[in-house]
């Protein structure tokens, strides 16, 4: 008499008693996918926080532009503070692939709320004389009042950078909006919106170039020339600016280019985000720890329905792969719970910054397939010490 051979398993049927092991002890499977949860949450919310950071600044270097470049006096030989020549704006303007200049300079005043202020109480505000044409080059627009026009560059009327508006306290401009500048008032014609390729604007009273001379003492030397350049032209000129702002000293003429700063601060943050990225990787390796125990002490619980599965004429293998695939499962809940809650992370934080939410594809693809690599080593074992109970083993333990 042949024995007949075990029914094989559909997929369709491993699925089922799979889950129907996990639906037996739910609050257990819900902390040890929770484990695992958190872990790809983790992981998706350090790549899609940095993707959307990534982003915003891509977009904000697509619109103020990287052919931005800026040139400052530097230290003499003897340590001394220099300054450009007079003729330095001209001079750069003369470079075949320039195709703007515009310039800043600092003045020895100082600026207030009201004239009650101490002497010292300046809240860090530099007075700077600017060339009409500054906002376009640095790509900034007001978010009240106007900018500075060829008729009140010349009298009493100062714009303020972002910061310098907080700090004063002033909300808006018009003419009922002054401030203490250089000892006497000056009307807030403007407040700016930031300034991320020119920083230091952000903190500057901005006055114009004719009344800072005649009422500020100003001597008229830029401190600051912003240049921008045809993009393909960039680091040639970059190449030239030292020598022709300042023929006689290039050794005492800093050049830099704004948007690397932007871009220096995007690695800074790639790195803090290795180490996020790690921490989630070890809460990643907890959960499936959480996972293996979970399965270990469900074969230690469920001898009996081992055993008779096995009486009942399932194989080694039918039994194993039971089990494997309640770990896949528990795992890929856990999975998709945490790409899940990342993504949701993630638009909550972008949101709140202004950023575009950009979460990659591969990011939450690679996070489920990470969360099965792990349900599979976690269930290997117990579903290997399962398999390996005889029937009368497992159901004399009962």
């Amino acid at each position: 008499m042949s024995v007949p051979a075990p029914a094989r398993l559909r997929p369709r049927d491993v699925l089922r008693v799979g889950g129907a092991g996990l639906r037996a002890r739910p609050l257990r499977v819900f902390l040890s996918a929770l484990g695992i949860a958190i872990g790809i949450a983790a992981m998706i919310g350090v790549v899609g926080i940095s993707a959307s950071s990534r982003e915003d600044l891509n977009r904000q270097l697509a619109a103020l532009g990287t052919n931005l470049l800026r040139v400052a006096p530097d230290q003499d030989l003897f340590g001394n503070a220099s300054h450009l020549p007079s003729e330095a704006e001209d001079m750069i303007a003369r470079i075949g692939p320039v195709t703007s200049v515009t310039a800043v300079g600092d003045t020895p005043a100082r600026v207030y709320r009201n004239d009650r202020i101490p002497e010292g109480q300046t809240g860090s505000i530099s007075v700077t004389a600017t060339r009409l044409d500054l906002l376009e080059d640095i790509g900034v627009t007001p978010v009240s009042g106007t900018w500075l026009n060829p008729a009140t560059e010349r009298h009493p009327a100062v714009v303020l950078g972002a910061r310098a508006a907080d700090r004063l306290g002033v909300v808006s401009a018009g003419p009922d909006q002054r401030v203490w500048l250089g000892g006497r008032w000056f009307t807030v014609v403007g407040v700016l919106g930031p300034a991320p390729l020119a920083p230091e604007i952000d903190t500057a009273a901005l006055v114009g170039w004719p009344v800072a001379e005649r009422l500020l003492d100003f001597d008229g030397y830029a401190t600051t020339v912003y240049a921008r350049a045809e993009e393909e032209s960039v680091t040639a000129v970059h190449g030239v600016l030292a020598a022709t702002a300042n023929p006689e000293n290039p050794n005492e003429v800093q050049v830099s280019r704004p948007s690397d700063a932007l871009a220096a601060k995007q690695a800074t943050d790639t790195t803090l985000n290795a180490l996020l990225l790690g921490l989630g990787g070890v809460a990643l390796v907890v959960g499936g720890v959480g996972v293996a125990n979970t399965m270990v002490i469900s074969v230690l619980e469920r001898r009996a329905e081992i055993g008779l599965r096995r009486s009942l004429g399932a194989t080694r293998g039918q039994v194993r792969l039971q089990f494997l695939a309640e770990s896949l499962l528990l795992s890929a809940l856990g999975g998709l719970g945490g790409v899940a809650l990342g993504v949701g992370v993630t638009a909550l934080y972008a949101t709140l910054q202004s950023w575009p939410s950009v979460v990659p594809l591969w990011a939450m693809a690679g996070g489920v397939s990470a969360t099965l690599l792990i349900g599979g080593i976690a269930g290997f074992y117990p579903a290997v010490r399962a398999a390996r109970m005889s029937p009368t083993e497992a159901l004399a333990t009962t």
